[in-house]
């Protein structure tokens, strides 16, 4: 039997390089061989323990890769296309994926329905820290990279691309409308990008870190503060005369950054929440207006499919946005580990890691 190397959780604070099975490929399943992936912060969610995976499971879901075997049933790609797939890979049958929730696939019926479970890379199934992932349903998740595109160009679109963008949509951003995003991390960065294409007006962004702060003035912001040096909450209301802003994008998961969204929150505004919380959140009464204050809050996880793809792509090819230069370092997979240390302490500015598995 073949076999490839992978990154698997092991245990809590324990993911390693390991040696599994290429896995076969069923009638609807495309076998990619993986020529650059990702680590994103949810996957040191799980590094940490925070988030539960099987012990053994195959890491990460961000996939840019090259086909090399296709199932029987799946048509109209082939064997050494250049392509990508959602980190939400859904079946599009079930109840919630034809209801329009594909990220919230799930299961059937008779064992109840799992939230995100449109999320199977390095979820429910072997994810893309390896030589080889498996994409199930392949001809509904694949979608082609055109020649002129790197790796690096789209390597945000199965994911933080996707994410960010949802984060912008949730919130139903309008032409002239004044937004505050929390946190610049790649997620951030890319709500950013995906507000100011809705048409906000005014955007404003929080972060901590300067470098982060002069990457989202490319991305769009219009205002950035450091929460270091100034309250941002006090600030946002003065620069906003008072009347708060029309929508704010929590993208980070921090109770502390969801209580300053809901503060800087217009009567009638939208919180867009993106973060993954590993605690109980607390509304806070006031900034809540008792409940009265005709709020919404919403929350998002990445849209998948082929057709999310082919937009994201599509964003990328127009060069309005250069997500390319969200990619701060570079590691082949023999050296995960080492990746794993550095994007999950935050160190040497980075953002976010290609992994090379074929270097």
């Amino acid at each position: 039997m073949s076999m490839m190397k992978a990154a698997v959780f092991i245990e809590p604070g324990r993911i390693e390089l390991v040696d599994k099975p290429i896995p076969p490929v069923g009638p609807n399943d495309a076998l990619v061989r993986i020529t650059t992936t990702t680590i994103c912060g949810t996957d040191v969610h799980i590094l940490k323990g925070e988030y539960p995976v099987a012990r053994g499971l195959t890491i990460g879901h961000e996939p840019v890769g090259i086909i090399e075997k296709l199932g029987s049933n799946v048509q109209g790609y082939h064997e050494g296309q250049r392509v990508i797939a959602g980190a939400i890979c859904p079946s599009f049958s079930s109840y919630a994926s034809q209801d329009g929730y594909s990220s919230q696939d799930g299961g059937c019926s008779c064992h109840g329905y799992k939230p995100m479970g449109g999320w199977r890379f390095g979820n429910s199934i072997d994810g893309t820290q390896a030589e080889y992932v498996l994409v199930p349903d392949a001809q509904g998740n694949l979608a082609p990279v055109p020649d002129g595109l790197t790796d690096e160009q789209v390597l945000m679109c199965p994911d933080i691309m996707s994410t960010g963008f949802a984060g912008a949509e949730a919130a139903k951003i309008k032409i002239g409308d004044v937004v505050a995003i929390f946190a610049q991390g790649p997620i951030g960065l890319c709500a950013t990008a995906g507000a100011k294409l809705r048409g906000a007006s005014t955007i404003i962004v929080v972060d901590g870190v300067e470098q982060r702060l002069q990457i989202a003035r490319k991305m769009g912001a219009d205002v950035t503060l450091n929460f270091n040096q100034v309250d941002v909450v006090e600030e946002i209301l003065r620069l906003t005369g008072g009347r708060g802003v029309d929508a704010a994008i929590e993208a980070l998961g921090l109770q502390s950054t969801f209580a300053s969204a809901l503060r800087v929150l217009k009567p009638g505004g939208t919180l867009s929440s993106l973060g993954v919380y590993s605690t109980d959140l607390v509304i806070p009464l006031g900034a809540f207006h008792a409940g009265l204050g005709d709020h919404k809050i919403v929350t998002s996880l990445c849209p998948g499919g082929k057709e999310r793809m082919r937009r994201l792509i599509n964003v990328v090819a127009s060069g309005r946005v250069d997500f390319g230069a969200l990619v701060t370092h570079q590691y082949s997979l023999d050296d995960i580990v080492a990746a794993y240390d550095l994007f999950a302490h935050q160190r040497d500015g980075v953002l976010k890691v290609a992994i090379k598995p074929f270097q």
